[in-house]
């Protein structure tokens, strides 16, 4: 089945990324890509980085004591590979072979913002880095963007080699605020672009952390990537879950992909009208794209939505360019 519009039509590639027998991804909330597409997957298992070729061949895994919870992922322009663990309130960064390079952790410290895991689930002020951080991205001068976005309501700018610049934002719903700043993406002109997930919008700012623009027509955005085109590929965890239940609410936007100008115009989208139809169940959490155009998605399953999507469903995903 083909999927999108336009220049952008994917179909799904079935049985794509085959682990060791007995091995279970469990649930993958981070995918990236490097310079020779070989495709590091961020697992919530035993192994918590899993590298496959773009055919989906296994090829190492490592990462074993490492990691406390995975949440994102990226690979940097030398092929570095950084690393958000939620729960271990860090930000690694390794060599592809996954040598530890560098390290901002705040595991004996996290911010006090007031969020405490499970118990006290708002966010209540800012504060500095980190609590429960949740997404990287690099800057064209390799500047690093953090966003604190479960125990904290900001992003961090830190320098390549670690050090803190500044940060910004707040928790709430105005300019500038946020509640769950999810992930976080820069385009080559150096504008950073902010998934404000749980006030269902993106907030755009300057490399000094000033607000520049918004766009409204999001559907809880989790992670986003630009090719070199200046599209953005975004991944849209949709609302089916997202009442005060935690249980799925149909009237809800569904998941969705879409692909996007700079200004925010969709000029691509597919998602899945019905998400428990032939047993089926979407939540995107992670995007990346390979050379040819190829895109990779993991999902989550387990942990969010609840553990409400079937047992047996497939959590990373390969859409081929058609």
């Amino acid at each position: 089945m083909k999927l999108g519009s336009g220049q952008f039509v994917y179909e799904e590639v079935d049985g794509w990324g085959e682990v060791p027998d007995g091995w279970n991804i469990v649930e993958a909330p981070g995918v990236a890509v490097d310079s020779q597409d070989r495709v590091y997957v961020f697992c919530r298992s035993e192994h918590p980085i899993i590298v496959f070729d773009r055919d989906g061949r296994y090829l190492s895994s490592w990462g074993e004591g490492l990691i406390k919870r995975a949440h994102d992922i990226i690979v940097g322009p030398d092929d570095s590979i950084y690393c958000v663990d939620d729960w271990g309130h860090a930000v690694n960064r390794f060599t592809p072979e996954g040598e530890l390079l560098m390290s901002i952790e705040t595991a004996d410290s996290p911010a006090d913002t007031g969020y405490i895991w499970d118990v006290q689930k708002e966010v209540l002020r800012a504060g500095p880095p980190f609590n429960y951080p949740t997404g990287i991205a690099l800057s064209p001068d390799g500047d690093l963007y953090i966003s604190d976005g479960y125990g904290n309501a900001r992003v961090h700018k830190f320098t390549a080699e670690g050090e803190l610049l500044f940060s910004w934002g707040e928790p709430g719903s105005g300019t500038g605020q946020f509640v769950t700043p999810h992930n976080v993406c820069v385009d080559r002109d150096g504008t950073v672009y902010v998934a404000d997930r749980q006030n269902r919008r993106m907030q755009l700012f300057n490399s000094q952390g000033e607000h520049v623009g918004q766009w409204d027509d999001i559907w809880w955005p989790c992670d986003m990537c630009i090719d070199s085109d200046n599209n953005m590929y975004l991944a849209e965890v949709g609302g089916i879950f997202m009442g005060e239940t935690k249980k799925p609410e149909f009237d809800n936007p569904p998941a969705r992909i879409t692909v996007r100008d700079l200004s925010g115009g969709i000029l691509s989208e597919w998602g899945m009208e019905d998400p428990y139809g032939s047993n089926r169940y979407f939540s995107p959490h992670n995007i990346a794209f390979d050379s040819r155009g190829d895109l990779y998605v993991g999902e989550v399953a387990h942990s969010y939505p609840d553990g409400t999507t079937p047992k047996d469903w497939r959590v990373l995903r390969k859409y081929a360019r058609a």
